[in-house]
């Protein structure tokens, strides 16, 4: 059973990544259906949560279904930190993660997410700090380095376990590399296997189908594996994985109905929380994803990308499903 703190998560836990404008509320939904055990908010910067930021604050919704939840902060500055970490905390996550990974320009340029990868003692004092000021288990996710010449993981590892941090998820890149290149898990089965190291160690890099989750279960010996891109609109992995580790057999593939149902499912969850109009809105970036297989899909993404009525959206779903019933929609 691997456990952080005291939150059980069962035997190889499968994690959902926080990712920007798409980990919230609505996908987490259907992520948590169909197998996800951990999942965490989208990362929330702590300078929005201080000033009161609106995008900030509503990044803080958590509803009890999605439980056990992590609420994931980004920030260069100590105090900031330390203060958003404080709001956090009354917003009763089950956890607090810090995001020392994201490598976008305008976050890791600026001291934040994979930035403090260039200040390991700054990035382990902000840890240390956010650990004295909440009772709730903290995590981190990281990378690799900062390039290829500063891989320092195995060190950075040892001291945010020793200040206090309960479980590190470790991206297979370097800062470097952002998105591009296949993800080293090499560095990550080291960490695992230090015997200085106790808290569980999860790894994050590639994972889109069941055989990849088996392998970096077996050659690296993680705890679990945190599933990103693989997962957008395709919530089912989770639970493919899930059956395949079990049984080492495949799930069959969702079908057309299948894919249209938790399009649906995923629409009106967006329309509850954020109302008629941009809940529509918002939605319009998950459909490609929903679809992808289908021959002439674009005259359809086109409308359900320009509608803004919701009768008529659930119309052009329903002539999706209709049209192409008869084709054998497999895996993404």
């Amino acid at each position: 059973m691997v456990k952080i703190a005291n939150i059980e998560l069962g035997e190889f836990p499968l994690l959902l990544a926080p990712m920007e404008d798409v980990s919230d509320p609505p996908f987490r939904l259907v992520c948590k259906e169909y197998g996800a055990d951990l999942m965490y908010t989208e990362f929330i910067s702590s300078e929005g949560l201080i000033r009161d930021a609106a995008k900030s604050k509503q990044k803080l919704d958590i509803f009890e279904y999605e439980r056990p939840i992590g609420i994931q902060l980004f920030g260069s500055e100590i105090e900031s930190m330390r203060e958003a970490a404080n709001i956090a905390t009354q917003a009763q996550p089950d956890l607090i993660d810090i995001n020392y990974g994201c490598p976008v320009k305008n976050v890791a340029c600026k001291g934040a997410g994979a930035g403090l990868l260039q200040d390991i003692p700054k990035m382990v004092k902000m840890t240390e700090e956010i650990v004295k000021t909440t009772n709730l288990p903290v995590t981190v996710k990281t990378r690799l380095g900062w390039d290829d010449s500063t891989k320092n993981i195995t060190e950075v590892a040892e001291r945010l376990q020793d200040i206090g941090i309960k479980a590190l998820t470790i991206h297979g890149r370097t800062r470097a590399q952002l998105y591009k290149g296949p993800a080293d898990w090499t560095l990550i089965g080291e960490v695992k296997n230090n015997p200085r190291i106790n808290i569980p160690i999860f790894g994050n890099g590639d994972i889109d189908s069941p055989e990849k989750a088996l392998e970096m279960q077996r050659r690296y010996g993680v705890d679990g594996v945190m599933i990103g891109r693989a997962s957008i609109g395709y919530p089912w992995i989770f639970n493919e994985i899930k059956h395949f580790l079990r049984t080492g057999r495949h799930l069959e593939p969702p079908t057309l109905a299948d894919r249209v149902r938790v399009c649906r499912t995923h629409l009106d969850a967006s329309i509850r929380w954020k109302g008629p109009v941009l809940g529509i809105i918002e939605m319009r970036r998950h459909y490609t994803n929903y679809f992808k297989g289908i021959p002439h899909f674009k005259e359809y993404r086109l409308k359900l990308v320009t509608l803004n009525n919701y009768s008529e959206i659930v119309e052009v779903l329903e002539e999706i499903k209709d049209t192409f019933a008869h084709l054998p929609i497999g895996t993404p």
